[in-house]
């Protein structure tokens, strides 16, 4: 091997590594892929279900009275979520995805991915997929920012919660619909609601 073509060849590995030190993602911009949904500071692109009294608070959409859902007009089949959920000791809430009904939607026509820290019955409590899955690890969402995080690849549903996996599941079920968020009740806060598809 000559002096020259060595250097070369010193140079051409130091330039790859450097290409693979490089950050996938330019800090500031939005991850590929990534739509957001909402964002806390409009309700526009999401339909009203019921009587909750959804408003705009602090960057949040938030709802303390009544009872309901903001829908999404598309549907979605395989899709990963990411979404801020802020919720008080009192609240009854979640996430329901592949809605098959959204004039009615309910745990039977949909998948409830649930925000319920006091759930009279704490099988399905805050982290599980109501009468499909419990939750992994018990974690309570009150008082605080919590991500939650779902995935649904076919059959295969996962969710996150504040990073930490509670639910990994095969299911044959609902295939595609619209994502529901969900007002029980007490004081519930979503932001930064973001979908990516295939």
């Amino acid at each position: 091997m000559t002096r020259g073509f060595a250097v070369r060849l010193l140079a051409g590995a130091s330039l790859s590594l450097g290409f693979l030190s490089l950050p996938a993602q330019t800090v500031g911009q939005p991850a590929s892929g990534w739509t957001t949904l909402l964002d806390g500071t409009t309700l526009k692109g999401w339909s009203t279900l019921g009587t909750a009294n959804w408003t705009i608070v602090n960057g949040a959409v938030e709802a303390n009275a009544g009872a309901g859902f903001l829908v999404t007009p598309t549907s979605y089949g395989d899709f990963e979520l990411t979404a801020e959920i802020w919720a008080d000791e009192a609240a009854n809430s979640g996430i329901f995805i592949r809605c098959s009904d959204p004039k009615n939607v309910t745990p039977s026509s949909a998948y409830e991915v649930n925000i319920f820290d006091k759930r009279p019955d704490p099988k399905y409590r805050t982290g599980a997929i109501v009468d499909v899955a419990e939750p992994a690890a018990p974690i309570n969402a009150a008082g605080r920012w919590n991500t939650l995080e779902i995935l649904a690849q076919g059959p295969h549903l996962v969710v996150t919660l504040n990073g930490t996996k509670t639910v990994d599941v095969e299911h044959t079920g609902h295939i595609s619909g619209p994502i529901a968020l969900q007002y029980m009740a007490g004081v519930v806060r979503f932001r930064s609601v973001r979908i990516r598809t295939p």
